[in-house]
Parts: C-alpha cells; sequence; structure tokens
C-alpha cells in the first residue's frame, strides 16, 4: 500500500538518563510519520477536523529492537496497511542514519465524528485520494 519516509533528528530532551531515546517518544514520531504521510497524499488532518471529523489513536504497538540515541537522524517509514474503512492503520519501521533497524510498529485510529462521538466510515474524499 501507500508509504512515506519522513526524518527526525533526536533531540537531547527525548532521552533518558541511560542516554537513549524515551520509549515515551515513539508514538510521537509515529504522528510525525502520519500526518506527514496525510500531507503527502494531499489529506489535510486540519481540514478533517474542521469538517467534524476526528480520528483518535485506537491501538498503538511499539517493538524495540535496538536504542536510538542522541543526534541519531531516524527515517521513519510509514505505510497503509490496507484501505480504510471505519479504522485506518499504519505500520512504521525506523532506521537510524547507519541503515541499522530500531523499531517497528503500528497504530491504529477510528473515524470519529467530532459531535456525536461516534465512529463513522473513512470520508469519501479520502478514500478517492488513496485508490
Amino acid at each position: 500500500m501507500k508509504s512515506h519516509v519522513s526524518y527526525v533528528k533526536v533531540r537531547y530532551a527525548e532521552t533518558d538518563q541511560m542516554g537513549v531515546v524515551h520509549h515515551g517518544n515513539y508514538a510521537q514520531y509515529f504522528e510525525i510519520a502520519r500526518l506527514e504521510w496525510l500531507m503527502a497524499f494531499g489529506i489535510s488532518y486540519k481540514n478533517m477536523e474542521e469538517t467534524g471529523v476526528m480520528l483518535p489513536v485506537y491501538e498503538l504497538q511499539t517493538k524495540f529492537l535496538k536504542p536510538a540515541v542522541f543526534e541519531d537522524e531516524l527515517k521513519i517509514e510509514v505505510k497503509l496497511k490496507e484501505l480504510p474503512s471505519v479504522k485506518i492503520t499504519f505500520e512504521y519501521v525506523i532506521y537510524n542514519q547507519n541503515k541499522e533497524l530500531l523499531t517497528t510498529g503500528a497504530t491504529t485510529l477510528v473515524f470519529m465524528d467530532a459531535i456525536s462521538k461516534k465512529p463513522i466510515r473513512c470520508p469519501k474524499y479520502i478514500l478517492d485520494k488513496l485508490k
């Protein structure tokens, strides 16, 4: 399915006392890549929200293979697992500048009506852009 690559340089504040990226930062790395993926396919998250569609995270999976450290240049590859329905699932792989595989993960988000807070189907204009 459709994929995109994003880059993030590890900042000192993202590391813990052991000098490695704290595990909680990976959700943010996934989000950065996911939002850039949406933009690359002409989908504006801001526009989605303005039209009453929210996209909260339903599930987050992360597997840590090797640590990322301060000043690593992370390459985050994100791809759509399948065409969305009510849910949309993204898969991630993160490499460092030495092309070492550091982390894999996935997020599943649910399309939700901003007013009713009920799940809805993926908007047609998004499906049209992804086909």
